[in-house]
């Protein structure tokens, strides 16, 4: 059986022959890729509190009405879906503000109020790039929060502390001796750690991402464009 007939995205795009575990994939898969709608909304100059509230908004109707059921897996991946279904519902809320606005009252929206933070638009950044700024800081978060579960479940929670630092910046010869000195180890012994560490990480972020292609292209594009958006929130 391919590993894609029981991912997540592949139980919501077969939604009719198991509604249940649909819908629980379905919301399993919102709640993970919240940030990047949120990062979306608020690059449209939403204020902090109205980007939450039309975030909320979104996924109940992306879950209550359906929208999932128009998904067609030759379109690509969950991630690619979700950003079409939010351009169509911010379009939709545009154009009622509009409506509101033409009407004497006030729009949502305001340019003075921006949050700061991960989620804020940054300088010359369009919303659609905050949203895949936003997607790859939460894939990679989530693979590292179980990287840290596991080096916890080993035993290893003050090891991985020292260790976590050098999977995106390589160390140099004093830092590998200053934490095998700590620990009493070898300087190699560290060295392959870290080494073990990037590993994993990889394929944690692989496994993740797998869980919302559709098939095994879809999967490297999905890892070509994590590797595009890395780029963004690292510089």
């Amino acid at each position: 059986m391919s590993q894609f007939q029981t991912t997540q995205w592949s139980m919501v795009l077969n939604a009719g022959n198991e509604p249940g575990q649909a819908r629980h994939a379905l919301e399993s898969l919102c709640r993970m890729y919240r940030p990047p709608v949120l990062a979306y909304i608020l690059g449209h100059h939403y204020t902090a509190e109205s980007a939450e509230d039309l975030t909320q908004t979104f996924f109940a109707r992306f879950i209550e009405q359906g929208y999932y059921l128009k998904a067609d897996p030759l379109r690509g991946s969950f991630r690619a879906f979700l950003l079409t279904a939010l351009k169509r519902f911010l379009n939709d809320v545009l154009d009622q503000e509009k409506t509101i606005k033409r009407g004497g009252l006030t729009q949502l929206r305001s340019l003075d109020t921006m949050v700061s933070g991960d989620y804020a638009l940054r300088d010359r950044e369009t919303p659609e790039l905050a949203f895949h700024r936003a997607w790859a800081h939460t894939v990679v978060k989530d693979a590292l929060r179980t990287l840290r579960e596991e080096a916890q479940s080993a035993g290893k929670t003050e090891l991985f502390g020292e260790l976590s630092v050098f999977i995106a910046e390589r160390p140099d010869d004093a830092d590998y001796e200053r934490v095998a000195a700590k620990f009493g180890m070898r300087r190699n012994t560290i060295a392959v750690a870290v080494h073990r560490l990037r590993q994993r990480l990889r394929e944690l972020i692989r496994n993740q991402l797998a869980q919302t292609a559709a098939d095994n292209d879809e999967l490297e594009h999905e890892l070509d464009e994590l590797g595009q958006s890395i780029s963004l929130f690292v510089s």
